[in-house]
């Protein structure tokens, strides 16, 4: 019996349009795949971001859902150009749906693309995107043992935002358990707690952002 290797098949494709996204996009935007389970506040911080840079950065996003439009419009009303992407079932996003996305955007405008991936910690991982950096958004919410369920995800990240800082005096979790975890998972990772509500900690995220578009700014103008 011949053994057909299909998801072998499937990732090697995904990484070979995750090259040509990066090559679309170009030096000049920093893309960033925001990964996190469901509730965690992912579009609502990208609605905080896109406020707090307005007129300083120019922004873009795609967001992934199962079904609606229902954060793209949250996103539309800040003034941001976004496309939706309804995978109707489908867990994760795939670099050929980013693929298919990147003509309906201005990204001669565009400094910073955000790419709203599919709520989930598990299916996403080992999708490549196309991005510059993949952050992903756990919630004091959820607990602080997220990290350790859920190792793949975090060990992939190069940021990882806790947000909901505003409940931690009202939640049976521990901010620095929970910080610790994900440091011993993956030490190179940038921790932000912040509160996407008060924004108390959003200017850290921000400054990252900044440091991140600027760094490769500086790379491709050395290459």
């Amino acid at each position: 019996m011949t053994r057909i290797p299909v998801i072998a098949n499937v990732l090697e494709y995904n990484t070979a349009v995750a090259a040509d996204v990066r090559r679309i996009v170009g030096p000049r935007v920093l893309t960033l795949n925001l990964i996190s389970s469901p509730g965690a506040g992912k579009t609502t911080l990208i609605e905080r971001t896109a406020a707090a840079l307005k007129g300083e950065l120019r922004l873009a996003v795609i967001e992934g859902d199962l079904a609606t439009t229902l954060d793209a419009g949250r996103v539309a009303a800040q003034g941001v150009p976004v496309v939706q992407i309804n995978t109707n079932g489908g867990c994760h996003l795939e670099a050929r749906q980013i693929m298919a996305a990147l003509p309906q955007l201005p990204l001669g405008e565009v400094d910073v693309l955000i790419i709203e991936n599919v709520g989930n910690l598990v299916c996403p991982v080992e999708f490549d995107l196309g991005e510059d950096a993949r952050v992903v958004v756990t919630s004091l919410t959820e607990g602080d043992d997220k990290p350790l369920k859920y190792p793949a995800s975090f060990m992939s990240a190069q940021a990882v935002v806790v947000n909901k800082l505003d409940l931690a005096p009202y939640l049976p979790v521990s901010l620095d358990k929970l910080c610790q975890s994900i440091t011993a998972i993956n030490s190179r990772a940038k921790i932000m707690p912040l509160s996407c509500i008060t924004g108390e900690g959003l200017e850290a995220w921000l400054d990252w952002i900044r440091a991140a578009l600027r760094a490769k700014r500086e790379r491709s103008s050395l290459s």
